[in-house]
């Protein structure tokens, strides 16, 4: 029998460490040819855009989809649909605004693991928003965290921000005074904002840093400058397909010759050890390196395979009738 799970009924059973897990798995998944991800497709009306993530996980033996609609309002309504992969019928539809924030935190804490210094204890956040809650928090998880710098022009909404997340992760969580604060010094620099204009001079960035840019997924969007792509080495993106779609930050550097999209690693071939990451000793060390991150559908169907299996082991939800 299919279920409906709200928002409610996926607060209940989807935490951080779930949606690490459920996220690596799904990148280790595709890059050894065991689930397929389809880029994203946008359909834009006047004020109003719907957004399709579509994924398939014959490992989980489910295949399915995330639409997500921003309406005029600039609200947004989000639902993952899970189907039976051999059979076809519909397993479940999850309300995913919870999920989608999760999985996106997860994503980055998945590249941060792999691809940061493990004696990471600094992070420079810019951003606020309920994304970069979650971004902080999936750092958070694979890095012991000493210092949070957080920087954003409202200085407000920044302080309301630090003393927030500094007690709900009991870290000690401070605004940075500058842009400049929130790079030099820090092991990780982590990016989840809107902007259209990089963020921060390149030049500022020191050997061994770890950045992830994870609010450029649109090419009108831009987090970091040209300076930082031709510093990073490698420069890591979730897919190669969707950063080409859609990555603002990277289009310039492709155009300027600085990178080949078919050349740069996804994060799941890092994983695996095919591609290359952050190396051993004194080179591994003075790595700058840049992770793109876009959202994927695989990670809505992964993280969403198992909220179902612990909603159903809990009697959550709402029966649907669809045989």
């Amino acid at each position: 029998m299919a279920i409906y799970l709200s928002e409610a009924d996926v607060r209940q059973v989807l935490t951080m460490d779930i949606a690490l897990a459920q996220v690596e798995r799904g990148f280790v998944d595709r890059a050894q040819g065991k689930a397929v991800d389809v880029a994203r497709v946008r359909t834009r009306l006047p004020g109003a855009h719907l957004h399709i993530l579509q994924a398939g996980a014959p490992e989980l033996n489910l295949v399915g989809y995330k639409a997500y609609y921003i309406k005029p309002d600039k609200s947004r309504s989000s639902l993952v649909h899970l189907f039976n992969r051999e059979q076809g019928n519909l397993e479940a539809i999850l309300e995913a605004d919870w999920m989608g924030m999760q999985r996106t935190g997860a994503a980055t804490g998945v590249a941060a693991k792999y691809l940061a210094k493990k004696n990471s204890k600094v992070l420079g956040l810019f951003g606020y928003g309920r994304h970069a809650m979650t971004q902080l928090e999936a750092v958070s998880r694979v890095r012991q965290l000493t210092d949070v710098k957080v920087f954003a022009r409202n200085a407000e909404r920044v302080a309301a921000f630090c003393a927030e997340m500094g007690a709900r992760l009991k870290l000690n969580v401070r605004p940075a005074t500058s842009r400049e604060e929130a790079v030099k010094g820090s092991d990780m620099i982590v990016i989840m904002t809107r902007a259209t204009e990089p963020l921060f001079d390149g030049k500022w960035l020191e050997p061994g840093q770890f950045i992830a840019a994870a609010g450029s997924n649109a090419l009108d969007r831009r987090e970091v400058d040209l300076e930082t792509v031709k510093r990073a080495d490698p420069v890591v993106v979730d897919s190669r397909e969707t950063a080409q779609n859609e990555c603002g930050d990277l289009l310039p550097a492709y155009e300027a010759g600085i990178i080949n999209w078919n050349t740069l690693p996804d994060l799941g071939e890092v994983v695996i050890g095919r591609r290359r990451g952050r190396q051993d000793g004194a080179e591994g060390e003075a790595q700058i390196i840049l992770y793109e991150s876009h959202g994927m559908g695989l990670q809505d169907i992964y993280t969403g395979a198992r909220v179902l299996e612990l909603a159903r082991s809990r009697g959550l939800g709402t029966a649907l009738p669809f045989a």
